[in-house]
C-alpha cells in the first residue's frame, strides 16, 4: 500500500477572525447578509477576499472584474508577501486607529485599507514589467479611493493611511514598516527632475494630516511630522517636526510614535522607554 499523507490545513488566525466577526455581523445586520457572505464568506482565504474586493471596486467599464479578479489571484499566488502585508497592515489598522473595532472593518469599509491593498497588486505587476497594467491600477485606485500611489514606489508593512483622502506618494518614494498617516499627506518631489526626487521614509514615522514630505530626503525611523508641515530637508531619527518649513520643535516623545498615534507636540503619553 502507498503511504498515507494528512493533509495540514494551514493555521490563519486573522482570516479566521474575520469570518467569526462576519457571522456575526449577518446575524446583527441581515440586510447586510448579501455584501458579508459575497466580500467575505464565500472565500476560503483573505487573499481570494481581497482578489473579490479588488476587482469589485477597481472594475469599470474599460476593464471587468473578470479580467481583474484573474490578475489579483495571480499577484496573491505568486507573492505571498502580499498576504503577509496585507496582513499586517490590517493589525495596524486595528491596533491603531480607534474607529476600527473588528478586523472585517478595513476590509469593507476602510478605502485607506483597501487603496493600499491596491497598490500592492500594482506594485507587484510593476515589478513583473506590467507597466502599463500597473499604472491602469493605480488610475483606478486614484478615482476610487482618491489615494494617487505610484506603482512603482516601494512600501513596507503594517502600515495604516487613516481617512486617506488626497493621499500622494511618487514615483521614487520608500515607505519603511509601521509607518502611519493620515488624509492628504504628500510624499513628492520638488521640481521636474526624473531621477531620484522622492522622500525615503523610515520605519515607525507618524506623518500627520496634510503634512507635505518633499525631494528626496530621509526621514528617520521613529520620529514625528506635525499635521500641516511642509518638510524641505532630513529629519533625524526620533524628532518631532513641525511648521512652513518644518524644523525640529522637539523629540518623538516614545519608542513608537506611529503606533502611539499621540499627535500633542509634548511627546506621547504613557510611553515605555
Amino acid at each position: 500500500m502507498g503511504e498515507m499523507r494528512a493533509t495540514v490545513t494551514p493555521v490563519d488566525p486573522v482570516w479566521d477572525r474575520i469570518r467569526t466577526e462576519a457571522l456575526e455581523a449577518v446575524r446583527n445586520e441581515p440586510l447586510l447578509g448579501a455584501l458579508i457572505h459575497a466580500g467575505l464568506l464565500h472565500h476560503r482565504t483573505l487573499e481570494k477576499a481581497l482578489s473579490y474586493r479588488f476587482s469589485l471596486k477597481l472594475a469599470s467599464g474599460e476593464m471587468s472584474e473578470q479580467i481583474l479578479r484573474e490578475i489579483a489571484d495571480e499577484a496573491y499566488s505568486a507573492d505571498p508577501t502580499l498576504g503577509a502585508a496585507a496582513r499586517a497592515d490590517l493589525v495596524a489598522v486595528y491596533e491603531r486607529d480607534p474607529a476600527c473595532h473588528r478586523f472585517l472593518q478595513p476590509i469593507l469599509f476602510f478605502k485607506g485599507y483597501q487603496a493600499l491593498q491596491a497598490y500592492r497588486v500594482a506594485h507587484w505587476l510593476w515589478q513583473t514589467g506590467r507597466h502599463d497594467m500597473a499604472y491602469f491600477v493605480q488610475m483606478r485606485t486614484s478615482e476610487m479611493f482618491g489615494v494617487d500611489i505610484h506603482p512603482a514606489a516601494r512600501i513596507g508593512k503594517g502600515v495604516m493611511i487613516d481617512h486617506a483622502h488626497s493621499i500622494v506618494i511618487g514615483e521614487t518614494a520608500v515607505v519603511g514598516d509601521n509607518v502611519s498617516m493620515l488624509h492628504s499627506v504628500t510624499l513628492g518631489g520638488t521640481g521636474k527632475e526624473e531621477q531620484d526626487r522622492h522622500p525615503k521614509i523610515g520605519n515607525g514615522v507618524l506623518i500627520g494630516a496634510g503634512a507635505k514630505v518633499l525631494g528626496n530626503i530621509r526621514i528617520g525611523d521613529n520620529s514625528r511630522i506635525a499635521a500641516g508641515s511642509v518638510v524641505l530637508s532630513e529629519v533625524p531619527p526620533c524628532k518631532t517636526v513641525a511648521g512652513v518649513p518644518a524644523r525640529i520643535v522637539g523629540e518623538a516623545g516614545c519608542a513608537q510614535p506611529a503606533v502611539r498615534m499621540d499627535h500633542q507636540l509634548k511627546g506621547c503619553r504613557d510611553c515605555e522607554e
